[in-house]
């Protein structure tokens, strides 16, 4: 049974040092579908005070350890797989084959992924006259979105168990049963007490007394750029390592020799793939000046065939967004769209025809977008596509450049030696060729305001590990 008003704290469910809850709605429906507990900074000091306890001995158990940990970990993930699909798919509105096959299944990969690179890991090395050693970095404190929020989960705990960290996560406060059934997970599966610790709560109570907790190693955050500042300030009194992953507004470059037809609606199905909220989303899809009549028409029939309603119905191909907050800001979106002068060629403001309930938003499409408009800035996070023109391939990498952000890119040419050349140019953390994505051993993060540090694989574990120098050893 999911425990929704208590915590797990210590290794036992914990009742809230207060009684603060918070109702959580059912997007596809508007519908109140139970409540959660909301946390306050006495649950931290508690959670915090529980994952200082347990890093001396977990820090210090052997790779052997780790890794049959680990795998039974994955065991009983994967026998609860279903479980996680559908309180994804009720909580934040993903279709449920989406939530089963790529949200919950995510997180799975990630556990995976994280025991085969504990198993080759070297923790020691000699360079000169020192061995160089990698050791857990403490205790750390984690806050993840709603948006993928099994991949995050996974993203950040299976390689914190892997390099011997203890944690304190804080998940959404909208798509809390994941989190929880996870929690459940890891206590069949028999991580020690206090090793991995969950408090549920608001960002302005849970998460800033996590950032500026003096015992709190380091913050690994995922979320918006704004609050991902937050974050970072208030971490910074106690110096602690912070790691974050936020905003972005991905370019999608395809050049004058790729396959126009293929490459625009392979581009739009993945923009509005978990109805555009992706940080990574190819939001700015980039083409030849000459053939942006041609790339809006064939962009425009691609939304045409998808189906937004609801969730658990089986031909819907796309979901609500989050919630009404999330739908009134990409309602605003769409309308200074409209206002800056850019051309609607699908979608636009209001619910989708037939549905009058629910937080749905229609495929959206502008072409004729510059970069001074700002649905070309800012980060939407909901299905609002932007269409450019690029005079060469020269001007292409410019525009794709020409924001804050740099999460990730996309590149479709006539041959790979091209796209590659493109790639390389464009200032983003991960980019993804031809069609082709990155799997989950590849590092994950991004340049400029999307973020610092890396997740996913070796990188991602790195990532909680400190380096001392032994001389003279």
């Amino acid at each position: 049974m999911v425990q929704r008003t208590k915590f797990y704290i210590d290794g036992t469910w914990t009742e809230p040092a207060s009684p603060n809850r918070m109702a959580v709605v059912n997007p596809a429906n508007e519908e109140i579908m139970y409540e959660i507990a909301l946390g306050s900074k006495a649950d931290v000091d508690a959670a915090v005070d529980a994952a200082k306890r347990s890093f001396k001995d977990f820090s210090n158990t052997s790779r052997g350890e780790r890794l049959a940990l680990l795998g039974r970990v994955t065991d009983v993930y994967r026998s609860r797989i279903a479980e996680i699909a559908a309180s994804i798919s009720d909580e934040m509105g993903a279709p449920l084959g989406l939530a089963d096959r790529e949200h919950a299944a995510a997180g799975l990969a990630h556990l995976e992924t994280i025991r085969i690179v504990l198993e080759k890991y070297s923790f020691e090395e000699e360079i000169g006259s020192a061995l160089v050693v990698r050791e857990p970095i403490g205790v750390v404190g984690m806050i993840t979105p709603w948006n993928w929020p099994m991949n995050q989960i996974g993203a950040k705990v299976a390689p914190a168990l892997a390099a011997g960290c203890s944690m304190v996560l804080k998940p959404s406060e909208f798509t809390p049963s994941c989190a929880l059934i996870f929690a459940e997970i890891l206590h069949e599966a028999g991580v020690p007490r206090g090793v991995f610790n969950l408090v549920n709560g608001l960002g302005p109570e849970v998460g800033v007394a996590m950032s500026e907790h003096p015992d709190i190693d380091m913050m690994s955050f995922t979320g918006s750029t704004r609050a991902g500042v937050d974050v970072a300030v208030r971490s910074a009194a106690t110096v602690k390592r912070v790691s974050q992953e936020l905003g972005g507004k991905s370019p999608n470059i395809i050049l004058d020799d790729a396959d126009l037809e293929q490459a625009v609606a392979s581009g739009v199905a993945y923009m509005m793939l978990n109805t555009g909220q992706s940080c990574d989303a190819p939001s700015r899809m980039i083409v030849p000046a000459a053939k942006m009549r041609e790339a809006a028409r064939i962009a425009k029939m691609a939304v045409e065939q998808m189906k937004v309603g609801d969730p658990r119905a089986v031909a819907t191909t796309h979901g609500p967004v989050v919630n009404r907050t999330q739908w009134e800001r990409i309602q605003t979106w769409i309308e200074r769209g409209l206002a800056d002068g850019a051309t609607l060629v699908a979608g636009g403001t209001g619910m989708p025809e037939g549905l009058n309930k629910g937080y749905y938003v229609r495929p959206t499409i502008f072409a004729d977008v510059t970069s001074d408009m700002a649905i070309a800035q800012e980060e939407i996070f909901g299905p609002v596509l932007v269409l450019m023109k690029a005079e060469d391939e020269a001007h292409a990498i410019r525009i794709a450049n020409d924001t804050p952000y740099g999460l990730a890119g996309y590149v479709t040419a006539g041959s790979v030696e091209r796209a590659r050349n493109v790639a390389r140019q464009v200032r983003a953390g991960s980019v993804n060729i031809q069609g082709v994505f990155a799997d989950y051993a590849a590092p994950f993060g991004g340049y400029k305001r999307s973020g610092n540090g890396r997740e996913w694989g070796r990188f991602g574990m790195e990532d909680f590990l400190e380096t001392k120098a032994i001389a003279g050893y």
